[in-house]
C-alpha cells in the first residue's frame, strides 16, 4: 500500500471544480503522487490556463463533463451558493460507477441532502469541510501544507457505502489533516457557534463603531490596534458569507437568541453594578479559553503564516529566528511540524501582519531557504 492507502501505481483520476485556495491546496496534496492525475475545472478560460501554468493541476478544462469523465473522486470547491447547481449538473452526466463526490463547504446539511440524487448515477456523495484557510485567497495562495494538522470533517449518512468512505479517507491522508466524521446537522450546529456567529458579531461590532465614527473620527483613529485585531474576521468576502449565513440561518437564529440572552445577562450585571458577576463571567471565559488547543488550525484563521523546509542541523531554528529578529520582523509564533518522508522538516512561522509575512518570505528566500505560503 502507498502512503495514501492505495496500491502503488493504481491509477486515480481526481477532478477539482474550483481551483482556488482550498481546491488548489487539495490539488497540490494529490498531484505528483504515483498514478494520480488531477484535473481542474473553471468556467473561466484564463483561470484554466493559470492552473496549468502554475503546475497546480495536470490538466484543466472549462467543460464540466470533460473534467468529470472517468474521475474516481470529484471535489466541489466552488462557493457554497453554487454547490447544489454543480450537484445537479453532475447528476445529469454519465459518472464513473462507484466514484466519490465531495465538497468543501462550511455548511453541510443542505448539500448532503441534495447530494442524495447522485446515488441514481451510481456515485456516492460525502459532505466534507476542511477546517483550514488563509488570509490570502485564490490559487496563488494554494499550499500543500494548508491542511496539515487541521481538522477535516466528513459527514457520511447511514446510506453512505462504507467502501466509498474508506477510499475517501485514504485519499485525504495525503493532506496530513485529522479526519473527523460527524452528522451533517451536528456539524452545522457546531460550526455556526464557533465560526458563523463570531463573524456576525464582528460585523455588527464594526458597523456599530463605524456609525459612531461618522460623527467623530477618533473612533477609527484609536481602533487601529487591538480593535482591528479582534474584529479581523469582519473583513470576509461579503458574497461568500451571504450564502453561508442564509443556508445556515435556522441554526443561527437560535444562536442569536442565545447571544441576546448572554448580553442581557451582562446588561443586568452592569445595571446592578454587579462587579462579582462581571469578574465571574471573565473567569469562566478565561478558564474555558485556556483549555482550547493552541497548536491546531481551526475554522477561523488567526495569523499570516508561511512554511520553511529546514535541514536537520543543530541550531537551525535559532538561526532562522535570529535572522528575523535582526531584520526587526515581528514573529508571532513558531511551530515545528513533525518531519515527514518527503521533506527534511517543516517550520511554521506565524505573523500578525501581512507586511511581516512578506518581509520574512523575501528574507528567507534570499538566504536560500525553501519557503511556502
Amino acid at each position: 500500500m502507498s502512503e495514501g492507502g492505495f496500491r502503488q501505481g493504481d491509477p486515480i483520476r481526481i477532478a477539482i471544480f474550483g481551483v482556488g485556495l482550498i481546491g488548489g491546496s487539495l490539488a497540490l496534496c494529490f498531484k505528483d503522487k504515483p498514478g494520480v492525475t488531477v484535473v481542474g475545472h473553471s468556467v473561466n478560460p484564463s483561470s484554466v490556463r493559470k492552473y496549468v501554468e502554475r503546475g497546480v493541476v495536470d490538466e484543466a478544462t472549462v467543460s464540466v463533463e470533460e473534467a468529470a469523465k472517468d474521475a474516481d473522486f470529484l471535489f466541489l470547491c466552488v462557493p457554497v451558493g453554487r454547490l447544489e447547481d454543480y450537484v445537479d449538473e453532475l447528476a445529469r452526466l454519465p459518472l464513473k460507477p462507484g466514484c466519490v463526490v465531495t465538497d468543501v463547504g462550511s455548511t453541510k446539511a443542505s448539500v448532503v441532502r441534495h447530494g442524495e440524487k447522485l446515488r441514481e448515477s451510481g456515485a456516492a456523495f460525502i459532505g466534507g469541510h476542511p477546517m483550514a484557510g488563509s488570509e490570502r485567497t485564490g490559487v496563488e495562495a494554494a499550499s500543500s501544507y494548508l491542511f496539515e494538522n487541521a481538522f477535516y470533517v466528513l459527514t457520511p449518512t447511514e446510506d453512505t457505502p462504507g467502501e466509498a468512505l474508506s477510499r475517501l479517507e485514504a485519499l485525504l491522508r495525503w493532506t496530513k489533516a485529522h479526519i473527523v466524521k460527524m452528522d451533517a446537522e451536528l456539524h452545522d450546529d457546531v460550526v455556526a457557534a464557533i465560526s458563523h456567529l463570531p463573524h456576525i458579531i464582528a460585523v455588527g461590532l464594526v458597523n456599530q463603531v463605524a456609525g459612531y465614527n461618522d460623527s467623530n473620527d477618533l473612533y477609527a483613529s484609536l481602533a487601529a490596534g487591538g480593535f482591528r485585531d479582534i474584529t479581523r474576521i469582519a473583513s470576509g468576502d461579503p458574497l461568500l458569507w451571504r450564502d453561508i449565513l442564509i443556508r445556515n440561518r435556522k441554526v443561527l437564529l437560535k444562536l442569536l437568541d442565545d447571544w441576546r440572552d448572554e448580553m442581557d445577562g451582562f446588561r443586568a450585571m452592569l445595571e446592578n453594578a454587579d462587579g462579582d458577576g462581571v469578574a465571574e463571567a471573565f473567569r469562566r471565559a478565561g478558564e474555558f479559553r485556556g483549555r482550547l488547543p493552541e497548536r491546531r488550525k481551526g475554522v477561523i484563521t488567526s495569523l499570516y503564516e508561511c512554511y520553511v523546509d529546514v535541514p536537520d542541523h543543530p541550531g537551525i531554528i535559532g538561526k532562522i529566528a535570529t535572522e528575523l529578529g535582526q531584520a526587526r520582523i515581528n514573529l508571532s509564533n513558531l511551530h515545528i511540524i513533525e518531519s515527514r518522508e518527503d521533506v527534511p522538516g517543516v517550520l511554521r512561522l506565524s505573523f500578525r501582519e501581512e507586511g511581516d509575512l512578506q518581509r520574512a518570505v523575501e528574507l528567507l528566500k534570499s538566504l536560500q531557504y525553501s519557503v511556502h505560503y
